[in-house]
């Protein structure tokens, strides 16, 4: 038996998000990421495969480079995983690399950090050559202040007041390495990497830095909103389709 390592890249905009819904699969009503390989992989193995993933990405949220794992008894070269399948899987989903890793590389124990890329389009008019993969907003934002108010996110905290109500972490201490803010004509983007994220955190981080770019908070506000421990507190949980796992 070997351990084969996909690199995936995919278009969320369809996708239920990464994880199976067996029950919503069943009825073909659910389209997910680790689904559709797994039925590409049932094809070529004639059995039931499971893939396991480094990160689960909700619905709507693309990946650029999502880690996942499977095991094999197949002859194919390691390699050449990644061709075969693209030939099955749909267009929206792409293999990037395909290679052999030893019992001990395991993305589903591994510790290692993430990075994810929040794109904005901030322009007068929305663009649907851009919408599948930015969130527009017509409001003036000021990158300066984006970025001040967001050195305070960076560290390690308890990041309660950035975490959806609905998140079952037993803690919500994460530590967030880095935010970079940079804006490239009408496009924003805001790239966090840290050692893990809540549900919807990145979003509602994003959303939040909005509202300072605005000037609808001051970026000292950001401080204050994080001792907070309270999610009313923030901003809003900023669109799916500007999220991309990096």
């Amino acid at each position: 038996m070997r351990n084969i390592l996909l690199t995936v890249s995919y278009d969320g905009t369809d996708f239920c998000g990464w994880q199976r819904q067996d029950c919503g699969e069943i009825k073909n009503s659910m389209r997910t990421v680790q689904g559709e390989i797994e039925i590409a992989l049932e094809k070529l193995h004639k059995t039931p495969v499971i893939l396991y993933g480094s990160g689960r990405t909700d619905s709507g949220v693309h990946a650029n480079g999502n880690l996942a794992i499977f095991d094999t008894d197949s002859s194919i070269p390691a390699d050449r995983w990644s061709k075969v399948l693209n030939q099955i899987l749909p267009d929206d989903i792409v293999i990037q690399e395909s290679k052999e890793v030893t019992d001990e590389f395991n993305p589903r124990y591994m510790k290692f950090s993430k990075t994810y890329e929040y794109r904005i389009l901030n322009a007068t008019f929305n663009n649907p050559l851009r919408s599948p993969f930015t969130c527009f907003n017509y409001m003036k934002l000021e990158v300066d202040l984006m970025r001040e108010g967001a050195a305070y996110l960076v560290g390690e905290h308890d990041f309660s007041s950035f975490g959806a109500p609905r998140s079952q972490a037993e803690s919500f201490v994460r530590t967030v390495y880095s935010i970079d803010i940079e804006r490239l004509g009408e496009e924003i983007s805001i790239l966090i990497k840290g050692n893990g994220f809540l549900y919807n955190m990145v979003r509602i981080i994003a959303g939040t830095l909005m509202e300072v770019g605005r000037g609808a908070y001051k970026p000292e506000d950001v401080k204050n909103i994080l001792e907070a421990k309270d999610r009313t507190k923030a901003g809003p949980t900023a669109p799916a389709q500007g999220l991309t796992l990096i």
